[in-house]
């Protein structure tokens, strides 16, 4: 639970400890310590508590105990009135009553009440029962009030028994300062009324303080024995909540002093009561004023208390509502800060509504709107199309900007793709789009402050394309995202990735196949043909004439089509068809091979269904498999003609060896299958079914793509960015690559620089390892700590680490991304001991140099964010099972963990910090501990 400090709430209520110190308590077992206190009042220790947003428990309270007297009815009323004679609580004082319960808020009930079990009482109204709300602390608003009412029963006729109240209470969930009421609570009942859940309740729990003339006595007041008894027990209940130190030997010497306290307050209660009797008789209207409420309050010879108890906290829960941004003035955009360090100012409060020149006793309920804006403001609307227009065109080709507005450009330019514009920076784009032509990174910019609905402007807009300086690749996939629906836009985005070489293009299908989602049919006709779309058109073309390309495209395309709704199904399954249409008149020999490859993937899947649902240990499922791919009627021990593999279609296969398969130890039982290459290599391959690997996919690609843009500034890291391909929602293929974990090195050979030393030996070196092999051992290491940082990858264990007999290290199995950790207090990277041990610890240069491989690593990739970025947002819409969690935070969180907001000084210290924080982290270790006894045990 998040802990906060407010210096308002801390003052009030250590100043109420302070007021309550300077009173001399006569019970010394209960003394407070003393609070020091600044000059002023306000410097003071931090005060920490939590808030009711945080707090996802039931309302729950305790009916505890009613207690109280009741005045004898005279035998002459009951024999009048047959109705009250037959009371349940007239008849006996202990009679059988239940207790009902219900939240109210704003005057109206939230929820149905919730009522005791019934229980038979002898002396005493005892039931001391927890009573659940249908509601949450969470949702609780500020005058949230539990209306609890005590049901009498009264037989009116033979047949049935009535409910009747026998008396009602009010109770506030927090109190003045709003903090939420623990502990026990001491209600006053209202005899023979119903609880009042209104907002000005009539039975509330604590009776508002008579007002009197000054100089007067009147017996109803309290004696100084009641007034004492009053204040021990809000003592008692400071000693209950914790907040008064506990003495047991003198605790138990208090509690008997207590009871006598007790008996001396009734007998001045009694004693009271005999005098106000004798002041009414002798004058009627004597003690009665017009404040007044009834008689109720005045006649103490009947009351009964009513004894409830909430939940105790070990810090205070105060309660708090959502922090709702500025209302915009003219429209809904104006709601986010043009920059990161805008501060927003409160909301204003609602003092008076029109037509009220002074305040009302009665409360105002204040209503924040924040739709106010959303539609725009017809006069802003206006005078925005004025300046758009036509006209203004030909004034703004020579139109230059000052220095401030120039500065204003470059800030605005330099937003990274999720930040929006303001309705003055859209202007400001807008007036200066012939000067910004100029710049390639501002199109973006230009492209979101056009109003797209306004047929004009568009026009205008799309005129400005031809003279804007040519764009990057990441521009471009920013404006096939979802935010960009028009054609034309869509159109010249296109028109730059005609530009990009295959293996580029490559890098990017993934995001690709996702844009066609948001290509514009027409009539949103998803049957349409693909040539209306200009992205569908330009991968199959592209595709068609490249192989590796059009082999990831279908596949790409047919797991859409496994998983996507039934418009969207209906949408892929149209570019394929088109696709193999475009095959079929250029290369037919590549449709018939992508053929070959789908009858590949389906006996393998059927294979992986029969092992793994075969009710066998390991080793029959092993046999098991061997049997199925020596069977000629499966077509794997021989395959001809040579078959590209669809995770890799450079490598073609033209068999496979049985006798080396294999079926892991894991519930899905995946398959090691070792192709025969037309090379007459071996290339190792897993096959799972029941898993989704989109996701390891989507991981491995931006894997491959970061090391691409590192090898681009001459940073070699040694990645191994192995292959993933889902072939369906359930199934897909894994490249195996030759490797040992952490956790089986160290077990083996006790560190991992012990197993880098019996692969790799060299006397001559410091370390006993060959040069290369530590040197690989050092960029990788530094390459996955940054990689698996910025895309949050979680669950990360000594199992999941790998270690090649060359030294290349790298992650493996990517199920939680984004920040997202099945164990708690994870670090935010992985770099355990064992790592390190392996450069030859925390004092070894070759660490030093680890660091600062992370330093350039991060720093590079801080210059591609905004390509980063609009992959992911690409990927918003895809079934990938981290995003799908929030789809709409899932750029954001990949955004922060680049810093954009740092310098590069700032970045790099901050990266210094996350590799000390990770390298010391304890429950890192404890959790590595616990995996390996998890898993040993398992064995």
């Amino acid at each position: 639970m998040r802990l906060h400090t407010a210096a308002k709430f801390r003052q009030r209520v250590y100043l109420e400890i302070h007021r309550s110190l300077k009173k001399k308590v006569c019970l010394s077992a209960m003394t407070q310590r003393p609070v020091a206190l600044s000059r002023r009042g306000t410097e003071m220790e931090a005060f920490t508590f939590a808030v009711t947003t945080q707090v996802e428990i039931p309302i729950r309270i305790k009916i505890g105990s009613l207690e109280g007297k009741q005045k004898p009815i005279p035998c002459t009323v009951l024999d009048e009135n047959a109705e009250l004679r037959h009371i349940g609580s007239v008849q006996d004082p202990a009679s059988d009553l239940y207790v009902t319960a219900q939240i109210w808020s704003e005057s109206k009930p939230l929820g149905v009440p919730m009522k005791t079990k019934y229980k038979a009482f002898k002396t005493t109204r005892v039931w001391n029962e927890w009573l659940e709300m249908p509601m949450s602390i969470k949702d609780a608003e500020r005058n949230a009030q539990l209306a609890i009412t005590i049901v009498d029963m009264s037989p009116l006729a033979p047949d049935r028994i009535t409910h009747i109240p026998f008396g009602g209470t009010t109770i506030t969930l927090f109190d003045e300062d709003g903090k939420l009421k623990m502990g026990r609570q001491k209600c006053r009942v209202h005899l023979h009324k119903d609880a009042d859940g209104s907002a000005t309740t009539s039975t509330p729990s604590v009776l508002p303080p008579k007002r009197r003339k000054p100089n007067t006595r009147d017996p109803s007041q309290q004696s100084p024995e009641e007034a004492e008894l009053e204040r021990v027990e809000v003592l008692i209940k400071k000693h209950e909540m914790g907040e008064i130190p506990r003495v047991d030997w003198m605790d138990q010497l208090l509690f008997r002093e207590l009871e006598k306290l007790k008996t001396n307050a009734d007998e001045a209660a009694q004693k009271r009561a005999l005098e106000l009797d004798a002041a009414l008789q002798k004058d009627p209207k004597h003690g009665k004023d017009q404040d007044d409420s009834s008689d109720e309050e005045n006649l103490e010879d009947e009351y009964f208390n009513l004894y409830v108890e909430f939940p105790r906290f070990d810090h205070p829960i105060v309660w708090a509502d959502h922090e709702y941004p500025p209302p915009p003035i003219s429209s809904w955009s104006q709601n986010a800060p043009p920059h990161p360090n805008a501060t927003l100012k409160p909301v204003p409060e609602v003092q008076f509504g029109p037509g009220i020149s002074h305040a009302d006793p009665h409360n105002i309920i204040q209503i924040y709107d924040p739709e106010v804006g959303q539609i725009g403001n017809p006069c802003e609307d206006k005078h925005r199309r004025l300046i758009r227009s036509h006209r203004t065109g030909i004034m703004d080709r020579d139109l230059k900007p000052n220095p401030k507005i120039r500065d204003d450009l470059n800030m605005i330019i330099s937003y990274e793709p999720t930040q929006d514009l303001t309705a003055e920076e859209k202007d400001l784009v807008w007036r200066f789009r012939y000067h910004l032509t100029r710049e390639k990174k501002a199109l973006t910019k230009f492209v979101k402050s056009v109003n797209w609905r306004d047929v004009g402007e568009s026009r205008q807009a799309v005129e400005m394309f031809p003279k804007w300086t040519e764009i990057d690749v990441d521009d471009a996939l920013e404006i096939l995202g979802p935010t960009f629906d028009n054609p034309a836009v869509r159109s010249y985005a296109v028109e730059t990735l005609r530009k990009a070489d295959d293996e580029e293009l490559l890098l990017y299908l993934l995001q690709l196949v996702q844009a066609l989602k948001y290509d514009a049919t027409p009539d949103n006709q998803p049957d349409a043909a693909p040539q209306e779309s200009s992205l569908a058109h330009f991968l199959i073309s592209r595709a068609a004439n490249n192989f590796k390309l059009g082999n990831y495209l279908h596949w790409y395309l047919m797991v859409e089509f496994d998983d996507a709704d039934a418009i969207q199904r209906r949408l892929f399954a149209r570019v394929e068809y088109y696709f193999m249409i475009e095959l079929e008149k250029l290369h037919p020999e590549h449709r018939k091979t992508l053929l070959h490859q789908g009858e590949m993937v389906a006996v393998l899947s059927k294979i992986a269904k029969d092992v793994r649902f075969a009710r066998e240990n390991r080793v029959g499922k092993i046999e098991m498999l061997k049997k199925y791919l020596r069977d000629p009627d499966n077509d794997l021990i021989n395959i001809d003609p040579p078959l590209p593999l669809p995770l890799n279609p450079d490598v073609s296969v033209v068999g496979l060896y049985p006798e080396e398969s294999n079926v892991f130890k894991s519930t899905l039982s995946p398959l090691l299958i070792t192709f025969k290459t037309s090379e007459g290599r071996r290339y190792p391959m897993l096959f799972k079914v029941g898993d989704d690997l989109r996701q390891d996919q989507l991981v491995i690609q931006i894997i491959i793509l970061m090391d691409r843009l590192l090898q681009k500034e001459n940073l070699d890291l040694k990645l191994t960015p192995y292959r993933i391909l889902a072939t369906s929602a359930t199934a897909g293929a894994v490249q195996f690559i030759p490797s040992i974990s952490l956790s089986a090195a160290s077990a083996k050979y006790k560190s991992i620089l012990a197993y880098l030393q019996a692969n790799n030996p060299d006397d001559n070196e410091p370390l006993g390892v060959r040069k290369e092999t530590m040197d690989t051992y050092i960029k990788s290491c530094a390459g996955y700590c940054v990689i698996t940082y910025l895309l949050g990858v979680g669950d990360r264990h000594l199992e999941n680490l790998l270690l090649a007999p060359d030294g290349h290290f790298f992650h493996a199995d990517f199920g939680f991304i984004l920040g997202r950790d099945p164990k708690p207090f994870a670090p935010m990277m992985k770099l355990c001991k064992e790592m390190v041990e392996g450069m030859g610890g925390t004092t070894s240069p070759h660490y030093l140099q680890f660091k600062q491989y992370c330093y350039t690593a991060y720093t590079t990739l801080r210059k591609s964010a905004n390509l980063i970025l609009n992959l992911f947002s690409l990927m918003v819409d895809a079934n990938i099972p981290d995003i799908r969690v929030e789809p709409d935070k899932a750029v954001l969180k990949v955004k922060e963990r680049f810093h954009l907001e740092m310098t590069e000084e700032e970045a790099i210290r901050h990266f210094e910090q996350l590799i000390a924080d990770s390298v010391n982290a304890i429950f890192g270790v404890v959790i590595d501990r616990l995996h390996d006894f998890v898993q040993g045990w398992r064995a």
